[in-house]
């Protein structure tokens, strides 16, 4: 083993995550060779490192001790590994050892999500700059239309940003297939509001090359040595930290509290008058400085600058435009590697359920229809 910052090397270990490592830290509960060490402090070889008294051990080299499951969620289910909260992810699987979901599914949906003790693989597989594809199954409250596939293909603005083109496939009148490698907050409820639409029902039916074939609602199965290693392969180049620059650029485009996102922030005391304009549109003395009267007389009505007003909702909303948009990007939907047990023995799928699962679960009302339980719009006053 090479030396790892403290926090890693008690979440390889499968004791808890990097975050939760921090705090035992911060709380002086950790201790290396009986020293209590400061956050950041680096594990070297043969060091002996316990929490609360209590040895952790370093994770096998060839990860052979950790844990990768895949759960078919049923809706009702909380993914939290917070066992206080009724109907949490944890309590439904009932593994013996400690695990925690990679994403995470709304309580209202239900499908295939993945578990693990690997706290090294979460970010491979999560961040959106490793564009892993996500499939979902989707029902909405009305048919759908070509100009709702078109849009949602192409992006939305929702949470202040457009999201990134995908692909949306129709999949009948009420329905369509939706592959993302973003993951948003609520991302596809979102979209689908923007466009004037509820879901009443979505289903995660694959992530990358792992699908919910053999797993009925509730019921869940160790990842096969094929799935393993074709997921291994398909984080090998990602990244589980992110981009310094990119996180300062974004930090940097972040609108300010107070100001419209994609609307340029106008600088203080200046208003729409003609010093802003001759900042902005580099005009001469002379025309920057010409009368009302003048401009009237000569029938121009100089519109430069208007996109800074914030009470020009079209100039506001320019990033609507049918221009700027990104570009669709076609693809097949097969993305995702090849498929698993191709020729040879096909290898077994034990499949298991908690038995205990249905105490655990709280239960559901099934939407009926106006029912707004999952709707994102505010309620009248």
């Amino acid at each position: 083993m090479s030396e790892k910052r403290l926090n890693k090397f008690i979440s390889e270990s499968g004791y808890c995550s990097r975050r939760e490592a921090d705090k035992l830290i911060e709380q002086r509960r950790v201790t290396i060779n009986g020293q209590r060490p400061e956050l950041g402090t680096k594990v070297q070889p043969g060091d002996s490192v316990e929490v609360d008294g209590k040895p952790i051990k370093a994770t096998a080299a060839d990860k052979r001790d950790r844990v990768y499951i895949a759960y078919n969620k049923p809706v009702g289910i909380t993914c939290t590994t917070e066992r206080d909260v009724r109907g949490n992810i944890i309590d439904a699987i009932g593994h013996k050892q400690r695990i925690f979901p990679i994403g995470r599914l709304d309580k209202p949906s239900e499908g295939l999500i993945l578990l693990t003790s690997d706290g090294d693989i979460v970010n491979k597989i999560l961040r959106a700059e490793n564009a892993h594809d996500k499939e979902y199954l989707v029902t909405v409250d009305k048919p759908i239309s070509e100009r709702f596939v078109e849009r949602m293909s192409r992006g939305v603005p929702i949470l202040g940003t457009i999201t990134k083109p995908c692909v949306v496939t129709p999949a009948g009148k009420f329905q369509f297939k939706i592959v993302l490698t973003q993951g948003l907050n609520r991302q596809i409820r979102r979209m689908c509001e923007h466009l004037g639409y509820e879901v009443t029902q979505l289903k995660r039916s694959r992530i990358m090359h792992i699908d919910l074939k053999g797993l009925k609602s509730g019921q869940w199965r160790d990842l096969t040595e094929q799935e393993m290693a074709e997921l291994n392969a398909a984080v090998a180049h990602s990244t589980g930290t992110a981009d310094p620059a990119k996180s300062r650029e974004v930090k940097r485009n972040k609108p300010k509290q107070g100001e419209r996102s994609g609307n340029p922030r106008r600088p203080s005391g200046q208003g729409e008058g003609r010093g802003a304009l001759a900042q902005k549109g580099n005009r001469s003395h002379n025309e920057s400085t010409r009368s009302d009267a003048d401009k009237r007389r000569s029938g121009k009505n100089d519109n430069r600058g208007k996109s800074f007003s914030r009470n020009d909702d079209n100039k506001a909303k320019s990033w609507n435009k049918e221009s700027e948009r990104p570009e669709r990007k076609h693809s097949d939907g097969k993305a995702g590697g090849a498929s698993t047990n191709k020729g040879g023995n096909k290898p077994s799928k034990k499949v298991y359920v908690n038995p205990n699962a249905k105490s655990a679960v709280p239960k559901v009302k099934p939407k009926k229809s106006g029912d707004n339980t999952l709707s994102l719009k505010r309620k009248p006053k």
